[in-house]
């Protein structure tokens, strides 16, 4: 589904990734690392949202290395930035409207969709985005994402400061999507654990290089330590 090869970006004079090689399939995907890592960069870089210094993206067996964030997401990809991803003064309602309006099928029936991964959410349609609870916002957000109808899903830190309540249940539901909606996942995280019980596939990054990519079960949490103390 995502080919990844060489590819260089950071932010202004500054690189932070160091050329990466990588390919993800319809799968869930772990990308795990300390504070720091690159792990983030990667997610925008994917998206688009920063741009490539070298190296190239192909999505779906199509260049997009040079496409913008809208062209990108009207391809099928669905960014969740860890920060920014809602519409703090507009409904529950109005968010995902934003989010359908790419995509072909009825509003009304991706609605429903989302609100059958997300009950929580549904009660609170006509609420203002800005007074939902950290972990409903989330909830909002990938929410939001899947009413693009997208092929593949990058999630960014999805439970940084969620409760644990949350966190158990946020991994559960990113597992549900994958199997009944048929969406790839990549998913950036710090919390290795929970990850390796959802994923398929980890990669660990270090310092902006790969340090470790294997299916979950070669992989044990001892050896994904090593890569974060580096």
């Amino acid at each position: 589904m995502l080919k990844v090869k060489g590819i260089r970006s950071g932010y202004g004079d500054v690189t932070i990734l160091q050329g990466l090689d990588f390919e993800v399939g319809h799968e869930i995907y772990a990308i795990l690392g300390a504070n720091g890592a690159g792990k983030s960069t990667l997610m925008k870089t994917i998206a688009k949202v920063i741009h490539l210094k070298t190296g190239q993206i192909h999505f779906n067996d199509e260049d997009i290395s040079g496409f913008t964030p809208f062209q990108v997401s009207a391809r099928g990809l669905a960014f969740v930035p860890q920060e920014e991803q809602i519409f703090p003064t507009l409904t529950v309602r109005e968010n995902l409207s934003i989010g359908g309006m790419l995509g072909k099928r009825s509003q009304k029936e991706r609605m429903e969709e989302v609100f059958d991964v997300f009950p929580d959410i549904a009660e609170r349609i006509n609420q203002k985005a800005g007074s939902l609870s950290g972990g409903e916002a989330q909830m909002l957000a990938v929410g939001r994402a899947l009413m693009q109808d997208p092929q593949l899903l990058l999630l960014d830190e999805p439970t940084s400061g969620l409760s644990p309540k949350y966190v158990d249940s946020f991994f559960k539901k990113v597992k549900e999507i994958h199997e009944k909606k048929g969406v790839g996942v990549i998913l950036s995280e710090q919390n290795a654990t929970k990850a390796l019980e959802i994923a398929d596939k980890i990669m660990v990054l270090t310092l902006g290089k790969i340090f470790l990519i294997n299916d979950c079960k070669n992989v044990d949490i001892e050896m994904i330590k090593e890569g974060y103390r580096i």
